[in-house]
């Protein structure tokens, strides 16, 4: 190998094993010109990172800004990219939610006070179905920053766990995870859980809990790999400008503005809050402006420091909330249904100043979503749209498409929702839920998933059980003490070390997401915030959920589609559709209904009404009608020949009977047996030696 690439010096391979199969990494071959960079082979998925940063910090900002980039080529799969460009286009949302995925482990480790642009592009170039390339992804972002320049407190290395037969499998095969009930990836540095995102069909809290600590037992030997990259080829860390406030100024304005800040604070009111703290701020840069000229461009920071300072202390010293809560208390909750009267169901749930309106539409399967990525996923029928406009935290900003963080919590409510379900048999409906927060103080995504529970149970579709979602936060100490809250709202997010978001219904968890400040998490407050979640989605369930509607409703509302679902004869679609689709055209116009029909004969009618869908499905019976050798049908005559009588014995179905079927003594004239209009029983004899239907009224009592 070496002697094959002389002209790459620095070339070189780290081999480990992971979950029974086999990772590579490559250095010093390809992208040299990042501050680091890999190809990582995880079975036959390849997935090549590369982590850059600016020379300079960015200028006039408080924070890190910090890019993850999971882009999908379609080359990996072996497909064309589908639309007219034939190339691909903007990350579908799967990529989006990877690249949140590892972005959120990532983000605490870098230092605080570091400005530089850092980019992260991991470029996903063959898939193993077998082989998560989101997890080989992970693996290969921790890679690149570790051997790099760019100042980085990692590395962390990730795991994917999955559930069969009640055990805990890392990493499982595609085979697996299509029976798996459980979706976890956890990533982790040697000592700390970093990161924890999971969906589940009802796993029980103590099950979660022994797959995360399975996972990061195999992750510290994943890192202890990295560590070995790490000291056989990692760079220096380069040095930088510090962008931390002037630690002498701010303690000097703390001292000065610390009452009064503290007054502003201590209300459950964000309105309220934001009014007492105007004149705060105005005060500071009137009396420090002289002293620090800069002091408007750092005030942003400056506030958000003193606060964080106080809401802190009072936590960790006083065990004081800002709004006056226990720790263990929800903020008050209320819950609505049917607010939308045109609507398919619709569900507004509150807690505290936090509220959110979910709206469910019913409609056909064809109104299912197409989806085109490197897995085999196709289409989905339950969509969940997340809005969040200014209105909701009282700033005049115009609507925008929807972010990352819309995306990202739309699809942590649709995961949430999607175990309880019923099935397209037992429910042959797509579902779109669309949650618009319409009050922001904490706490949104949960809030969409409860208002999800109101939305569907509104709507008439049966649920399995009703799934609440409640976020759990944490405030930590130097000396390693620490203490959670339930229902965190938006202050206690902000200036809290955790969102620790659970979702799920009485029997177990549907979904997790951590959003994480520190460098990890113990085995005792991950079990902690566990136990604490599960309280408080029952007290939301029990208390606010089922009060406002106790089971989903028997019907549907009158004005969702109706929805008949069938199977004919593969053979008979083309009789459906007629030439040039006029036959089914007629159905639909004649009876306003929807129609889709599938190759394998699957037949879904939709319509407004019951009575059109029975319509539009017995003009279909009839056109796919097949009569049974040696059955009877009532028939009316239609027509009378010399040779014999033309019956139609089903709707738009026509056959002959011959003259001497018409009775068993011999007929000289067909009109002196029936005539056109009268009601005749026929039995279907089977094909004559032509080929055609044969017919007999004389046998039809026989």
């Amino acid at each position: 190998m070496v002697e094959k690439f002389k002209k790459f010096e620095n070339y070189r391979v780290f081999d480990y094993v992971l979950a029974g199969r086999k990772l590579s990494v490559e250095t010093g071959k390809i992208a040299g010109l990042a501050n680091g960079s890999c190809l990582v082979r995880y079975g036959d998925t390849v997935v090549l990172a590369c982590a850059t940063a600016s020379e300079a910090p960015r200028e006039g900002i408080d924070f890190l800004p910090l890019s993850v980039d999971y882009d999908e080529k379609m080359y990996a799969v072996g497909k064309i990219p589908g639309g007219y460009l034939k190339r691909e286009g903007k990350p579908s949302e799967k990529a989006i939610l990877t690249s949140r995925v590892i972005d959120r482990p990532i983000r605490p480790l870098f230092p605080k006070d570091l400005r530089n642009d850092v980019a992260i592009t991991l470029t996903v170039m063959s898939v193993d179905p077998d082989c998560s390339p989101e997890i080989t992804a992970m693996i290969g972002a921790s890679i690149a920053l570790s051997i790099s320049d760019i100042p980085w407190n990692g590395p962390i290395g990730g795991v994917f766990v999955g559930m069969v037969d009640g055990k805990p499998v890392i990493n499982p095969t595609a085979e697996q995870r299509n029976v798996s009930t459980l979706e976890l990836t956890v990533a982790a540095s040697e000592k700390k859980v970093v990161m924890i995102e999971a969906g589940a069909k009802e796993v029980s809290d103590d099950d979660m809990f022994n797959a995360i600590m399975l996972a990061h037992s195999e992750i510290k030997e994943l890192v202890k790999f990295i560590n070995g990259i790490v000291a056989a080829i990692g760079k220096p860390k380069f040095s930088y400008p510090s962008g931390e406030l002037d630690h002498n100024m701010f303690d000097e304005i703390f001292e000065y503005c610390e009452e009064a800040v503290m007054y502003a604070l201590d209300t459950d009111d964000k309105n309220v809050r934001d009014e007492r703290m105007q004149p705060v701020m105005e005060d500071i840069v009137a009396n420090f402006e002289d002293k620090y000229p800069d002091i408007r461009i750092v005030l942003p920071e400056l506030i958000y420091k003193i606060q964080k300072k106080i809401v802190r202390r009072w936590l960790l010293v006083d065990h004081k909330r800002v709004d006056g809560r226990r720790l263990d208390e929800i903020r008050p909750l209320a819950a609505e249904v049917g607010l939308l009267p045109r609507a398919h169901g619709s569900g507004l749930f509150t807690r505290g100043q936090t509220q959110v309106l979910t709206v469910a539409t019913l409609g056909t399967l064809s109104d299912a979503q197409r989806l085109e990525g490197l897995d085999d996923e196709d289409s989905k029928r339950y969509m969940h749209h997340y809005n969040m406009p200014g209105y909701s935290t009282g700033e005049a900003k115009a609507l925008r498409s929807p972010g990352r963080r819309e995306i990202g919590h739309g699809a942590l409510a649709e995961r949430s929702l999607v175990p309880v379900l019923p099935s397209e048999e037992e429910f042959p409906y797509a579902i779109r839920l669309v949650s618009e927060v319409v009050s922001s103080n904490g706490s949104t995504s949960q809030g969409s998933v409860c208002g999800s529970t109101l939305a569907l149970m509104d709507a008439g579709v049966p649920i399995k059980a009703p799934v609440a979602g409640i976020s759990c936060g944490l405030i930590t100490e130097d000396n390693g003490d620490w203490m959670t809250m339930i229902d965190i709202q938006g202050l206690e997010d902000f200036y809290g070390d955790m969102d620790f978001k659970v979702a799920g219904t009485h029997k177990g968890i549907t979904s997790i997401q951590m959003d994480l400040k520190i460098d990890g998490l113990t085995p005792e407050i991950i079990k902690a915030a566990l136990e604490m979640t599960h309280q408080g989605r029952d007290e939301i369930i029990d208390k606010v959920l089922l009060p406002a509607i106790s089971a989903p409703r028997a019907e549907v509302s009158k004005y969702a589609p109706k929805m008949i679902n069938f199977k004919i004869n593969p053979d008979k679609i083309r009789e459906v559709i007629g030439t040039g689709g006029k036959v089914i055209q007629k159905i639909v116009a004649d009876t306003g209904a929807k129609i889709d029909i599938e190759d394998d004969g699957s037949v879904c009618i939709a319509a407004v009404d019951r009575d059109s869908a029975d319509k539009a499905k017995a003009i279909i019976d009839a056109i796919v009608f097949e009569p049974v050798v040696g059955e009877t049908y009532d028939g009316v005559v239609t027509k009378i020949a010399e040779f014999g009588a033309f019956v139609e014995y089903a709707p738009g179905k026509e056959a002959m009977v011959h003259i001497s079927k018409l009775q068993d003594k011999r007929t000289e004239k067909v009109e002196d047996v029936v005539h056109v209009g009268d009601a005749v029983r026929v039995k279907y004899i089977g094909l004559d030696k032509k080929g055609r239907m044969d017919f007999s009224i004389k046998d039809a009592d026989k």
